[in-house]
């Protein structure tokens, strides 16, 4: 095969609607596809249906139809003439094929397009799915180029995790109920479950625990574990073996025994038993995951045992089968940490309850720690746990699903987050120790097998997977990073796009300059400095509400004052947590002149007037930074109405509504975080925009109708601090005002909350004639955490363009309550074009 990166520009395409993700194999452009040569057959070494050498073939006829249109038989066995041939090493020499490759690790594959015959030979079956998947990656790019080369996976771990509950419900899910679970049993049509294995097949990742790590024990029932068998065999034709979470308790609250002690003999036995159960079952079980003594969990330490013994009980029972345990290092006392205490610190748990069990657990035994000491943050350190796991397998625990980074309804592209953590330095011992290429591939410390990569993804029934189409490149993301650690962000991202959007430049380049430009947007709006995403802790955590990280034992403090703000975690004067990384690492984050200003927060407790590397005081970046974060946040509407027109319109529509909603929330976000700190402090922003509105009108003086004044919790959350809501759930109600702007053209944005259980119904008048009606349905929309409360997760906005407009019109907005929703408004914004408001 020869060739250049050919680019084309597709035009208007049927509607999608995202079920196939990345693996769309749409039609090259006729032009394009006169540049493929491919072999005339595909010959799958396997016959086997079940097997993935055999779904490779069946996916390489798929793919290279829908990509080039043309229509290849698959066979099973070696002939001569041109054809792409997909199998095992063993099955290539099997069949008298003579290969040369480069030493192939475990679900390692060689590609090789050269000459008249493309050769995709796996270590094993999977290794061979894969390379069937990267070759159909090259023709969807329509990247022609002759390539010979091997590739092996940096870690042998390269799991999904899903927190999907028994009753189908999804912990942390954003995009509808559970494709595996449904009123306390597996779902009879696995159609999806099926379809789900296939795109996590095409970007390397090889295992799944399906069920909530916050787990039911119902899961292990006779009618449950058949489900599983049935699970496992929907999903094992594409490589990916299945596990289970398992709940602690288990032997007591569902065996009936009156113990889980995981050094008694009748748990141990009970255990076993239930275990051997499970692998004739699933006879290819992956294992378990074991989330204990953590937010309520049960446990061993609750019979004063170490979470070695536990996690040994169950590595025991697996260990016959092949199995493997990861046991969660998410483990922290969240009852009784108490602010006033200077020295108590959520972030030096996994530390201190691990660093002295590493010579303690067994050899199928991995540690799933997550990426920061805390929980999936905007920003944090790495974990130092990584540094004291030298003997004990480890995972990394990412998280693709967006729990404090805007539930799917922001666009947030995550590998610019995870690469500050996976490129991380940590210097164990004085030498080279990068968490990603080092620690997480078993070199650093000799461990060879079990390492890697998990991830919280919590796909549902949404046909986009995610809840957003935008949303999918941290999938496809994550399982190439899990397999190559230094892969690229841009170059992921503009693959990931080719392939879901085609090979028009104008798409690749707006989406490309979106995403690298999302995670630090949202940082800004959010939270800075390493403080961390200032959102509800205690509830969706969502919207912003900064004052719910203290004066609660979670943890998650900022320990912010009238004068000062940031958590002292010296060894000299704080919790000590800094000390628990290796010397070199310690000795930068002791002190304030050698750690990074993006951290400085998270290490150090400053005055809002320290000053900064950077010439600003802390607090005025607080201000700049939140400002900054909305004005990027408000471009991405805009950069995607250019789109129009070069993709099908279900998926730009859809992906407009939630550019245009996430404009609007980063709004909310800027205002939130920048007046509770203004408010806090007491000092003013040199620029002279926190509190002030030269465009809005509030609500609250606006002549009102059937509407009252009422407050909102946090206060911040209002523009003015108080929002105004129906006097009643049934009768209709009006906001007017005369307009005082010069004439000219603006934009109108109405401020209201779009609350669960309810929904309200809006018109806005000018001069009583209708701008736009719409109705308060956002809860059928967007998969954020629904919320029943007036705060800064239900508040939004509606913007109605190129209005023209002139002084003394009036301009009235009719509403009528519905449900809960008491049609609460915040005020009108009357935009000049160009203004962020």
């Amino acid at each position: 095969m020869r060739g250049l990166w050919f680019l084309a520009t597709l035009g208007l395409a049927a509607a999608e609607d995202g079920l196939n993700g990345w693996l769309r194999y749409a039609r090259l452009p006729c032009d394009v596809v006169k540049k493929a040569t491919v072999p005339s057959g595909i010959v799958a070494l396997n016959a086997t249906e079940t097997s993935p050498v055999y779904t490779a073939g069946q996916e390489l006829q798929k793919g290279i139809k829908g990509i080039l249109g043309k229509a290849l038989n698959v066979t099973y066995e070696a002939s001569e003439g041109p054809s792409v041939i997909v199998g095992t090493v063993t099955a290539f020499n099997n069949s008298g094929i003579s290969i040369e490759t480069p030493e192939l690790e475990e679900d390692g594959f060689w590609l090789s397009t050269k000459g008249d015959t493309v050769e995709i030979v796996g270590q094993n079956e999977r290794g061979a799915l894969y390379g069937a998947f990267e070759y159909l990656s090259m023709l969807g790019q329509a990247n022609f180029t002759e390539v010979a080369y091997a590739t092996n996976p940096s870690g042998a771990i390269r799991w999904v995790n899903q927190w999907d509950n028994m009753d189908g419900t999804i912990e942390r899910g954003y995009a509808g109920l559970s494709i595996f679970f449904e009123k306390n049993t597996i779902v009879s049509n696995l159609t999806r479950v099926a379809e789900y294995a296939r795109l996590l097949a095409s970007v390397r990742v090889n295992g799944i625990i399906i069920n909530n790590v916050n787990a039911n024990p119902i899961i292990l029932s006779d009618q449950n574990m058949a489900g599983l068998g049935r699970v496992a065999d929907a999903m094992r034709p594409w490589g990916v073996k299945i596990g289970i979470s398992l709940n602690f308790a288990s032997p007591q609250t569902f065996g009936g025994l009156n113990s889980f002690d995981p050094l008694d003999e009748n748990v141990v036995a009970w255990w076993t038993g239930i275990t051997d159960k499970l692998y004739q079952h699933v006879p290819d079980l992956a294992g378990f995951l074991v989330k204990a003594n953590s937010e309520g969990q049960p446990g061993p330490i609750t019979y004063n045992r170490t979470l070695s013994d536990g996690a040994n009980m169950f590595a025991k029972a697996v260990k016959p089968h092949g199995g493997i345990v990861m046991f969660r290092a998410f483990v922290y006392d969240y009852q009784h940490l108490n602010e006033a205490n200077w020295k108590d610190d959520r972030a030096n748990a996994a530390v201190d309850f691990f660093r002295d069990l590493d010579d303690k657990f067994d050899d199928n035994v991995v540690v799933q720690v997550k990426y920061g000491p805390i929980d999936f943050q905007v920003r944090e350190p790495p974990s130092p746990l990584f540094a004291h796991l030298k003997q004990t397998a480890s995972a990394i625990e990412l998280q693709v699903a967006q729990e404090y980074l805007g539930q799917q309804c922001h666009l947030v592209y995550l590998p610019p987050l995870w690469r500050t953590i996976l490129d991380f330095d940590l210097r164990v011992d004085g030498e080279k120790s990068v968490i990603g290429t080092d620690i997480l591939s078993g070199k650093r410390f000799d461990k060879k097998g079990l390492t890697g990569y998990a991830a919280v993804v919590n796909v549902g029934r949404n046909t986009t997977w995610l809840g957003t189409h935008l949303a999918m490149s941290n999938l496809y993301a994550y399982g190439r990073i899990a397999w190559d650690p230094q892969a690229d962000s841009v170059a992921m991202l503009e693959d990931w796009t080719r392939l879901t959007f085609g090979l028009d430049q104008s798409i690749r380049e707006t989406i490309t300059r979106m995403s690298m430009e999302s995670w630090t947007a949202y940082e800004n709006y959010t939270g800075n400095l390493g403080i961390q995403t200032l959102t509800d802790i205690t509830g969706p955590h969502y919207g912003p509400n900064p004052q719910s990280m203290d004066n609660n034992p979670w943890g998650q403090w900022t320990r912010a004052d009238a004068d000062s703000i940031g958590m002292d975690r010296t060894v000299k004067n704080g919790t000590g947590f800094a000390g628990q990384y290796p010397a070199e690492v310690a000795a930068a984050f002791e002190e304030i002149e050698t750690t990074p200003d993006d951290l400085l927060l998270w290490f150090h407790h400053v005055p809002y007037t320290h000053v900064l590397k950077n010439g600003k005081t802390v607090i005025q970046h607080f201000y700049d930074a939140h400002y900054a974060g909305a004005e990027t946040a408000a471009t991405f509407p805009q950069q995607w109405a250019k789109l129009q027109g070069l993709m099908d319109q279900q998926r730009f529509e859809e992906t407009a509504f939630r550019l245009t909603y996430q404009a609007g929330h980063a709004i909310v976000w800027r205002d939130s975080i920048a007046q509770f700190y203004h408010n806090i402090s007491g000092i003013a922003d040199a620029q002279d925009r926190v509190g002030k509105h030269p465009w809005r009108i509030e609500a609250e003086t606006m002549t009102r109708q059937g509407y009252r004044v009422t407050g909102v919790n946090p206060f911040e959350v209002a523009s003015g601090l108080q929002i105004v809501q129906t006097i009643n759930n049934s009768s209709a109600a009006s906001v007017s005002t005369t307009l005082k702007y010069p004439a000219g053209v603006y934009d109108l944005a109405v401020a209201y909350y779009d609350l669960y259980e309810g929904q309200a119904s809006y018109e806005l008048l000018l001069n009583n004639k209708s701008i736009g009606k719409w109705v308060g349905d956002n809860e059928h929309k967007l998969g954020f955490t629904l919320t029943r409360g007036i705060d800064g997760h239900s508040a939004t906005r509606i913007t109605f363009k190129n209005i023209q407009i002139k002084e003394g019109d009036i301009v009235r907005i009719e509403t009528k309550p519905n449900g809960r929703e008491t049609a609460p408004l915040d005020y009108i914004a009357v935009l000049p074009p160009g203004v962020v408001d």
